[in-house]
């Protein structure tokens, strides 16, 4: 038989090694924990960086875009021999052509009186 001090030892010794495995498996969920946010963090900011990165290519694109629109309607504008104004048509010399409406083309009008 074991005697009551050999109980206690092996009970404190038991129990110290079971805290020491449960405050790591602890530690270990921390320290996971704490590298996911970081990771999630850092992967935050990169999508940021790279938006605002996208936003100034955007914009330096919309104003070499603007700056070439400008340059075809300035080089638009140099032509050296303007085009002639284009003649009116004079109805008065058109000859006026009379056609005929048939019976079946024409739809009676129902006429509702809005009391």
């Amino acid at each position: 038989m074991i005697s009551k001090f050999e109980s206690n030892k092996d009970l404190i010794q038991e129990l110290t090694s079971s805290g020491a495995r449960h405050v790591g498996n602890i530690a270990s969920i921390i320290t996971g924990t704490v590298a996911e946010v970081t990771r999630e963090i850092g992967d935050w900011i990169t999508d940021a960086i790279e938006m605002r990165e996208a936003a100034a290519a955007a914009e330096k694109d919309a104003a070499a875009q603007r700056t070439a629109d400008l340059s075809d309607d300035l080089d638009d504008d140099l032509d050296e021999t303007p085009e002639p104004p284009r003649a009116q048509e004079d109805s008065a010399t058109k000859p006026v052509h009379s056609e005929r409406v048939a019976p079946s083309d024409v739809i009676d009008a129902e006429v509702i009186d809005p009391r």
